[in-house]
């Protein structure tokens, strides 16, 4: 793979911008492979179906690059064809092109029917919301109970706009934020009726949406304690799911290698051991001979 399909990245290029604007000469290794190494999450486990967030597009794109490369330049012609004849595999592409699945959140009609939303931080409506961000509370956990997420709400950054609480306001991004973070964790709802519920600032908002994400988040800890009780289920569920992916990988990885012609069948394996073991056997005959 080209060196310049990695250095093409958005994020890369962006954290790299910042690197040297903040005097770091360089940045790590770890952040140039990223795209890489979620390319081969995706394709050793054959994903037809990628849930990403837009951010995220532009690295899918280099694994469907990553597949159309590798299809092309090893799963062709007669000798490919030879090859998974001996190793008694079907003489098809290695690698499928996996499709972004945008996920998609908010009410019909009106005012954008349905939207695409990224949550962004609590501290900053312009970033992206992260558990590695450097804030004191740039998110919510999906397991925090209900008075962290209401401290989390409550001390998250807000702006100083008098009146009525704006949806999409360019200059008013930590708003715009807490009105997509509301209609995400009520997707049943339109966006002109949870708007129209909101008609105060966004100190009176506030209380709406601590309630509307505990309200949410409720099923979803309370299955969590039941599975989490449950620990011989759990596991038992783990380790199939565990052996299930190692199945999936190891035939990904033969076929893999079998296009590149690096694998060599066990039946040839064994005929090679046997002949080794014979000719071992032949020469100390030959000496005990002697």
């Amino acid at each position: 793979m080209p060196m310049n399909w990695l250095e093409r990245m958005i994020q890369y290029k962006d954290k790299a911008k910042k690197a040297r604007g903040s005097g770091t000469d360089s940045i790590g290794v770890e952040l140039f492979m990223y795209p890489v190494l979620m390319a081969a999450d995706i394709l050793l486990y054959q994903a037809d179906r990628v849930p990403v967030g837009e951010d995220q597009r532009q690295h899918l794109e280099l694994a469907r690059d990553i597949v159309r490369r590798f299809n092309n330049e090893y799963c062709r012609g007669n000798s490919y064809k030879a090859r998974c004849k001996r190793a008694g595999l079907a003489s098809r592409p290695v690698f499928i092109e996996p499709e972004a699945m945008i996920i998609l959140t908010g009410g019909g009609g009106g005012m954008g029917s349905v939207a695409r939303v990224m949550i962004m931080s609590l501290m900053d409506g312009t970033s992206k919301m992260s558990k590695s961000g450097p804030d004191d509370n740039p998110h919510i956990n999906v397991l925090d109970p209900p008075d962290v997420i209401r401290e989390e709400i409550k001390c998250c950054k807000t702006d100083s706009f008098p009146g009525r609480i704006e949806w999409d306001n360019p200059d008013r991004p930590e708003a715009t934020n807490l009105l997509n973070i509301n209609a995400t964790v009520q997707p049943h709802r339109s966006r002109e009726e949870l708007y129209e519920e909101v008609r105060g600032t966004l100190g009176d908002f506030n209380p709406l949406l601590t309630n509307a994400i505990m309200a949410h988040l409720r099923p979803i800890q309370k299955c969590y304690v039941e599975v989490r009780a449950n620990e011989g289920y759990l596991r038992r569920v783990l380790n199939e799911g565990a052996d299930a992916a190692d199945e999936m990988a190891q035939r990904t990885l033969k076929a893999a290698k079998v296009a590149m012609g690096v694998l060599i069948p066990q039946k040839y394996i064994d005929i090679i051991r046997e002949r080794n073991l014979n000719k071992g056997v032949a020469n100390k005959e030959k000496k005990e001979g002697c």
